[in-house]
This record gives structure tokens, C-alpha cells and sequence, in this order.
């Protein structure tokens, strides 16, 4: 039997998502490795009688009081959340989608994953066609000639023929010291000395000038812009990846690349809620503690993010930070309190929740992975991204088929990521067709005529 894919939709940009669905019906086939649990922060795995993701309120102001967020009761699960503009139409053509999967290939579609090496090697072809992986993340490592780079993205996308939903092809392409893309495209400068300018139709350029060249690789989603404040100048981890040590600038700059990068049909992923910009320490090595109550927060690193909201961001990046004033036993990214009262219910976050990489050393040297990633789903995230080695993806894996299974995971909760998941993709029309390897002529004496005042700087 033939699967049909999702519904292609016309991207708006700046608006809520709207989904202009084609009447097609959607026929689809029915078909441990984790670090010591610290015991001051356990990471037990919710019961059955733990709440699912939040429902959402309205959007909150960058006024917003921390005193409400704090007073804000965990939200009751909802159903799937709808399309932005009601329509039943599109609606049905979703959930249609949705009912017709597998639980296989639900739990697939929330994982986006790392792979080993410069080609489509045998693991990675296994987490896409056996275990319906939704999407998948390059680093250098991966990368190749500009040649080498376009095979691959095709092959992979070649693998996923037959799925449910085209894959998430996405890359940590920021500017400066954080660049995957091969050396046939032009540098692009750093956050840092884009926003010495202070100018944000720089900032727009850029992320579209981003957008292009990652699409051209075959590409469809970016992490970034960073919204984090660099406001601690011992901070190991961001430094020159923001725009700046004020919330004002960040917000007026990273709205504006982010923008860039969804006008040229790329997703952006903003980075790093709640904001990682006073951290002392590298996430990717160990767990950053920060000792901000929420009022303090509220003035500083998160109005970025509430910025975001307010325009619609599709996508946002939740960071392995302990805040103990919030929530002492889990970090952020794991956090009920940070994602499902807070980002979810204060701030009125309807879109797709991230989790920053669960190999990292936060995470795997404080928890256990298979039940962190129990944890951060039923917290509230949607996409669980697992960077590194396939032994970890089957962890994570089976972690949550398992948990939904024995009731500690409610199906329902699944659901309602997968509809967020499967309504992004739909956004974008992204597909898995392939892509010729790009003449970068054009775009080079783009970037090199955009970039100019910056590398001088």
C-alpha cells in the first residue's frame, strides 16, 4: 500500500502557522546507556499519575511578574493542539495522519539524532527506516567536501522513503565559532560582532544569507538564533555566540535573524531557554548551576525568549541548566516547572519544545538517560535530541515505548507532540527529495558583500 505524505502548506511568514491542506486522504500502513542517577537530583521517571504537557494560556508580556509564574498550578493535559486558524480541514488531515500511525512511529518522530561519520553508514539508515527517527542533526564531524555534504543529506533522506513525515535535516549553523558548513561557503562573522552594529536588518540579512546556505546543502532547519545575554564574562559556552549583554539588543537582533531564516523557508530553533548566558560552566561537560529566582530571571534572560513567543516562534532550544529556585531536583530541560508551568502555561509557548543534546555531560553524568528522557517528555518537550551513538538513540528509544506502554506516559501525551511535530512539518513543506550539489558562486558574494563591516570589526 502506498503512504501518502503530509498535506504541503504555503509558509506565511510572521504569522501564526497556517496550513493550506490539500483534500488528499492519508492512507498509512498499521504496522543502556545512561550516566549514575545523582541522588541529591534524581531522575526517577514520572508514575502514571504524573501530569502530562501543559495547556497552553495566553501569551505573557515581557511584564509579566515572576510572583505569577511562580503561583501558576501545572496545567491539565489537553488534546492535539489545533491548526493556527481553526480550520477543520486541516485539523482532520493532521490528526489523520496522526491516528494512522503506529506508536513505533509516533515515538519516532520525537527523536532527532546524530549519526557517526561522513556517509549514510548502516546505523544511521537503521534509526531511519527500522526505527522511523524524525529527524536528524550534522556536526563537523559529518561533514565533508560540499560534494560529500549533499550526497550525504540526499542519502539519508533516500532512507526515509516509506515513513510517515519527511525528516527534520537540521545543523548548528550560527556564524563565527559555531560553523558546519563546509569550506566552499563563506565564513559568516559571530553574533558578537553582528550586534556591535546594533543593527537589526543586519541581523535579518544574516539569517537569511543562513537560511540559503544550509537549504542549499539540503538542510531545512537551523539551530539558532542564540538568545542568550552574555552577561557573565566567565561563561565557557557562549560568549561571542550572542548578539550582546542586553536583553533589548538580543531580542531586536535574534527576532530579526529569526525572521530571515523562516522568510527563506528554513526552521530556526532559538536557543537556550531559560537563557545560558550566566553559566560558569560548559553544559557539554558538566550540569551549570544558577542560583536566579524567577523575579530575577524576568528581568534579564528571559525577555528574549518572551519576545520570541510573541512572534510566533516555531521552535525553541530548552538548556540542561539547574535552577534550584525553581526546581531543585531537575534541570531545566527536564523540568515540569520550566517547560510545562512556566514556558508552556505563563508564557503562552504553543510551538515545538527541543531538549539541547541528553548525551551531553549535564545529563549523563547526573542522570540516568532512559529515564531523563522519560522526564523531559513528560515535562513538556516534544523533540528529544540525542546527538550521539546509536547504542544511546535505542536507550532513549525504548525507554519511551516502554513508559507509554506500562501507563507512565499516557498515549495522549505522545499524541500531542507528534500533532505539534507532524503541523511544523506541514509549515514548512519540507520534504525528502534531493538537492544538486549548489554553484555557490552567487551566495558567496553575498555573504562577503554583507559581512564586510562586521569582519573588520
Amino acid at each position: 500500500m502506498k503512504r501518502f505524505r503530509l498535506p504541503q502548506t504555503r509558509l506565511i511568514p510572521h504569522k501564526r502557522p497556517l496550513f493550506v491542506l490539500t483534500t488528499v486522504s492519508f492512507l498509512l500502513l498499521a504496522s543502556g546507556c545512561g550516566g549514575k542517577v545523582n541522588s541529591a537530583q534524581p531522575v526517577t521517571g514520572a508514575t502514571p499519575s504524573a501530569a502530562s504537557a501543559p495547556a497552553t494560556t495566553a501569551p505573557a508580556t515581557p511584564a509579566a511578574t515572576a510572583e505569577a509564574i511562580q503561583a501558576t498550578p501545572e496545567p491539565a493535559a489537553t488534546p492535539a493542539p489545533a491548526a493556527a486558524d481553526g480550520s477543520s480541514q486541516q485539523d482532520d488531515a493532521i490528526a489523520g495522519t496522526l491516528a494512522g500511525m503506529t506508536l513505533e512511529e509516533k515515538i519516532g518522530q520525537m527523536l532527532l539524532v546524530g549519526i557517526s561519520g561522513k556517509t549514510a553508514g548502516a546505523e544511521a539508515q537503521k534509526m531511519i527506516a527500522e526505527d522511523k527517527v524524525g529527524g536528524i542533526i550534522l556536526y563537523s564531524s559529518n561533514v565533508g567536501s560540499l560534494k560529500e555534504l549533499v550526497t550525504l543529506t540526499n542519502d539519508l533522506k533516500k532512507s526515509n522513503n516509506g515513513n510517515p513525515a519527511p525528516l527534520f535535516m537540521s545543523i548548528d549553523q550560527e556564524g563565527g565559532k559555531v560553523s558546519r558548513l563546509p569550506d566552499e561557503y563563506a565564513a559568516f562573522p559571530s553574533n558578537a560582532a553582528v550586534g556591535q552594529g546594533g543593527n537589526a536588518a543586519a541581523a535579518g540579512t544574516m539569517g537569511g544569507l543562513l537560511a540559503k546556505a544550509v537549504k542549499s546543502s539540503g538542510f531545512n532547519m537551523d539551530f539558532a538564533p542564540v538568545l542568550d545575554i552574555n552577561s557573565n564574562p566567565k561563561n565557557p559556552v557562549i560568549g561571542s555566540r550572542s548578539f550582546g549583554n542586553n536583553a533589548e539588543l538580543i531580542s531586536r537582533l535574534g527576532i530579526a535573524e529569526m525572521k530571515g531564516l523562516e522568510e527563506e523557508g528554513v526552521i530556526p530553533v532559538v536557543k537556550h531557554y531559560p537563557g545560558h548566558g550566566d553559566t560558569s560552566v560548559d553544559s557539554h561537560l558538566e550540569l551549570p548551576v544558577i542560583g536566579k529566582s524567577a523575579a530575577e530571571l524576568a528581568k534579564l534572560e528571559w525577555l528574549p525568549f518572551q519576545a520570541a513567543i510573541q512572534e510566533k516562534a516555531d521552535a525553541v532550544m530548552v538548556a540542561h541548566i539547574l535552577f534550584p529556585k525553581l526546581d531543585p531536583d531537575r534541570p531545566a530541560s527536564l523540568s515540569k516547572v520550566i517547560i510545562g508551568q512556566q514556558l508552556r502555561g505563563q508564557m503562552g509557548y504553543e510551538g515545538v519544545v527541543v531538549t539541547d543534546d541528553l548525551t551531553m555531560g549535564a545529563i549523563v553524568k547526573n542522570y540516568s538517560l532512559p529515564a531523563a528522557a522519560v522526564d523531559t517528555v513528560l515535562a513538556g518537550s516534544d523533540i528529544l535530541l540525542v546527538a550521539h551513538e546509536y547504542k544511546n538513540e535505542q536507550a532513549v528509544r525504548a525507554a519511551l515505548l516502554k513508559s507509554v506502554k506500562d501507563g507512565t506516559i499516557p498515549e495522549s501525551r505522545i499524541d500531542e507532540s507528534v500533532y505539534r511535530i507532524l503541523a511544523l512539518k506541514a509549515k514548512y513543506q519540507l520534504s525528502d527529495d534531493a538537492v544538486p550539489v549548489p554553484d555557490l558562486t552567487g551566495l558567496n558574494q553575498d555573504i562577503i558583500a554583507w559581512r564586510k563591516p562586521f569582519m573588520q570589526k
